[in-house]
């Protein structure tokens, strides 16, 4: 079969290298990828971009594609898949009405709310000066979200009152997020550690992933603003086979039955992003889509083939799939470009990737990265994911690690902590 993925980061790198990896799969086209799905096995570069539905969608008749699996959230809140389903064209992924879990912070809310799903206090303006005497009213700190996307950038932890009215500003009156701003949620803040978890879902059945954590703030220990994640492990030693059920069972059965009570089905990843508190699980934030960094390491300790899982969701048979995983942990340590998350340069060569890949069970995925001129350039902010396995947790962590240190580009940036939560709830 051939298999087209939609996007370009280190997510959807993962997601290609995985497809290639069944034997069933002839091509993956990667729209439009990026420097690693160009040089990966089976991979294809395709110049489209994610927004453009209509010269997909004929890519996908002309060249005989089975199955379209869609990455970023952008397209998948503007309709991607209603867009092909419309075609006769198999595609995973939720529809625009069930991506709002995503787009609208608010919805989410009102979702988690409806279906007794557990979640922070909150409120939602679009006024600043009542925004902002909300503020006062609770104190610090408190958590400010841009209710729409904002590629992981919407959210700020506020422990001082200025910290929170600048965050407010740039959202509702410096509008920084554009549409995305024009409401804020904001919400009690939460003591505890975070962890992600991501489960399939057709529709009625669901399948948990293996659990994740991910590192948001750009510098160690927690420190600097929030980016798209800074590396992610897996499994999370917080996140115990007791908690796995408990929100499988009280979370994501609970989210799928609201959602279709009002008329939406909810195909494709549920990703709950949690807090484990002294006084139980907690949902921080919902994403229509696979996580990144945390596919990565979770795709990496796959062993099942992505493509049964995800066939068997869009039938609406995924009661019928088991996932078989590698029982070795896996960590993934994003490198960025200098100055992420704010302005960074383009264009750097990179070396060293071939060196890091000759060490066993590492795999360098890409995600800010292009061929220029037969050179390989950074061109995002987050520019790679190399991601280890090892014979445990400690083993795995020095292995990225190592893997890190043979890999060069101009003002390259990377955290040094990764997985030491995970170590330190271990001993």
């Amino acid at each position: 079969m051939n298999v087209m993925v939609v996007g370009g980061g280190g997510r959807e790198h993962a997601i290609a290298w995985k497809a290639a990896c069944s034997g069933k799969v002839e091509k993956v086209y990667c729209a439009p990828g990026n420097g690693g799905t160009a040089a990966e096995n089976k991979c294809e570069n395709i110049d489209i971009k994610p927004s453009d539905f209509a010269n997909l969608a004929d890519f996908a008749k002309k060249n005989n594609i089975e199955l379209t699996i869609v990455g970023p959230e952008d397209p998948l809140v503007e309709g991607i898949v209603d867009f092909f389903e419309a075609r006769g064209l198999k595609v995973f992924g939720p529809g625009s009405e069930a991506a709002q879990i995503e787009a609208s912070k608010a919805f989410a809310k009102d979702v988690m709310d409806k279906a007794g799903i557990p979640t922070a206090e909150y409120q939602r303006f679009t006024d600043y000066n009542e925004a902002l005497a909300y503020v006062d009213k609770k104190g610090v700190p408190i958590v400010i979200k841009a209710d729409g996307l904002a590629a992981g950038k919407g959210v700020t932890v506020a422990f001082e009152r200025q910290e929170a009215k600048g965050a407010l500003k740039n959202i509702l009156v410096d509008k920084i997020f554009g549409e995305s701003g024009s409401s804020v949620v904001i919400e009690e803040y939460l003591s505890g550690e975070e962890a992600s978890y991501l489960a399939f879902t057709d529709g009625n059945t669901i399948l948990p992933l293996q659990s994740s954590q991910d590192h948001k703030p750009v510098f160690d220990g927690d420190k600097g603003p929030n980016t798209g994640g800074m590396g992610a492990y897996s499994p999370a030693p917080v996140v115990t086979q007791d908690i796995m059920d408990y929100v499988t069972e009280n979370v994501a059965n609970p989210l799928i039955n609201e959602l279709k009570k009002r008329g939406i089905i909810y195909k494709g990843i549920i990703y709950a992003g949690l807090m484990i508190t002294d006084n139980g699980v907690k949902v921080l934030e919902f994403n229509c889509r696979f996580g990144d960094p945390e596919t990565q390491p979770i795709l990496y300790r796959m062993e099942s083939d992505i493509t049964d899982v995800i066939s068997k969701c869009i039938e609406e048979k995924l009661d019928s799939v088991n996932i078989e995983w590698n029982e070795k942990p896996s960590v993934c340590v994003v490198i960025s470009s200098g100055g992420y998350p704010k302005a960074y340069n383009k264009g750097c060569e990179i070396t060293g990737i071939e060196d890091a890949e000759t060490i066993e069970d590492v795999k360098v995925f890409h995600a800010g990265t292009a061929e220029v001129n037969g050179k390989l350039v950074t061109s995002g902010g987050r520019v790679l994911g190399v991601t280890a396995k090892g014979g445990g947790l400690q083993n795995a962590i020095e292995k990225a690690y190592n893997a890190v240190e043979k890999i060069r580009f101009s003002n390259m940036h990377y955290r040094k902590d990764i997985g030491n939560k995970a170590l330190g709830r271990m001993k």
